[in-house]
């Protein structure tokens, strides 16, 4: 077990880097812990717990602009955004449900760091997209900052790009600044019963390509929807398509979109109660959650794997699985993004999904498995030798002993 750092400010977090330099240790980085199992299993002499680097510190609703401490709870954000009909548009996932935990929706710091994106990803962007600035500890031990506090920022290099989706590898980010958008006054989904996934994904690029503006579009199997904490929703193969903004506007686009979306089958809508508790559940990954229908046992060591690839090949890839392997399967983004649950396996059905992503283009990320099996395959997509490389050269730059989160994301880097 490594001993546990808690700094209480931006200073002690750059004494405790620098500490780890001069000492030849190294440091893995956390919030609340909720994407801990996400990655590579840490090997590391001390841990960073930032849970303590905690509170906005700039608010102005006007200007749709929040700064807060990276270990900031995401709730606690929400919160207070909720209060001025404000929200975090890209939707990030609480990731305590396919871990089995109750941490909570985990920290600002944490999301962005992972750069997760729930179903609105879509219309409004990843989360990346939200990235206004950052001030943050390299693994120099050097304090820097990049980007502001104003939506529209073109000065220095966009380092908040490059921190998102870095997993706390090249820095500790101490304090973001994000931007925060108008909450929907409503919302509405239709669904369409019965579809087979090729069906579905035709249906949902339609719905997209049309001036309906959707902003969720998912396909749950039959045996994956009735997984669905939802109620009226349960009962068959559902291809969902969610609609936000002012009641009298999603009502006229709810007509338009039953007129385009007739022909392909039965159709139902939610109320927005409904709605809002089943693309909850979507972005949470409801339907694989630890504790499942399954038996507690099964569904803890099942692998979950989270594929991106283009929506026109989204069927194509999950007929590769399903013929060679027992696999539970739903789509999110308009087929786009691929969840997918495989019985335990020595490789978590890596060679299989691994050779599926090369037939039909894309990544795929291993998102659940146990610590042996993480530590013996690659975890994120493996790189060619080109790309490697240059991540090695931005490792380097900002990390060149090792220091931050060491081999969580490729061997050696």
């Amino acid at each position: 077990m490594s001993d546990t750092l808690r700094p209480r400010d931006a200073k002690d977090v750059e004494a405790a880097v620098q500490s780890a330099l001069a000492e030849g240790k190294t440091m893995e980085i956390v919030g609340h812990g909720s994407k801990r199992a996400i990655g590579r299993p840490a090997q590391s002499d001390l841990t960073l717990d930032l849970s303590t680097l905690s509170g906005v510190t700039l608010y102005e609703p006007q200007e749709l602009v929040l700064s807060a401490k990276a270990g900031t709870p995401l709730a606690e954000i929400e919160a207070l955004l909720a209060a001025k009909d404000q929200q975090l548009a890209f939707e990030p996932m609480n990731c305590a449900a396919i871990f089995g935990g109750a941490a909570g929706p985990g920290t600002i710091g944490g999301a962005l760091a992972a750069n997760v994106s729930g179903p609105r990803r879509i219309k409004s962007g990843a989360a990346r997209d939200h990235f206004l600035g950052v001030c943050a500890v390299s693994g120099r031990g050097e304090t820097f900052k990049s980007g502001g506090r104003v939506v529209k920022n073109v000065t220095g290099y966009d380092l908040c790009k490059l921190m998102a989706g870095s997993w706390g590898t090249l820095a500790v980010m101490t304090e973001l600044t994000i931007k925060v958008l108008p909450r929907p006054e409503t919302e509405q989904t239709l669904l369409i019963r019965g579809l087979e996934p090729g069906q579905a994904i035709t249906a949902m690029t339609a719905a997209m390509g049309s001036s309906c503006d959707v902003s969720g579009a998912a396909h749950l199997p039959a045996e994956v929807a009735v997984r669905v904490p939802a109620g009226e929703i349960a009962g068959g193969a559902i291809t969902a398509l969610r609609l936000e903004g002012f009641s009298p506007s999603v009502a006229e686009r709810m007509r338009m979109l039953e007129a385009l979306m007739r022909p392909f089958g039965e159709l139902a809508s939610t109320d927005e109660t409904i709605s809002r508790r089943f693309w909850a559940a979507i972005r949470d990954v409801a339907p694989f959650a630890a504790e499942g229908p399954a038996p507690p046992a099964l569904e803890d060591e099942r692998a979950l794997w989270r594929v991106s690839t283009a929506p026109s090949r989204g069927a194509e890839f999950a007929a590769i699985i399903a013929n060679a392997a027992h696999v539970h399967i739903f789509y999110d983004w308009a087929g786009g993004l691929i969840w997918l649950a495989l019985d335990p396996s020595h490789d978590a059905g890596a060679a299989l999904i691994r050779g599926a992503v090369a037939a039909t283009g894309g990544h795929a990320t291993l998102i659940r498995a146990p610590p042996s099996v993480r530590a013996a395959i690659e975890v994120f997509p493996p790189q060619d030798p080109s790309v490697a490389a240059l991540t090695k050269r931005v490792k380097d730059s900002f990390d060149p002993r090792g220091v931050l989160n060491p081999g969580r994301m490729w061997a050696g880097v």
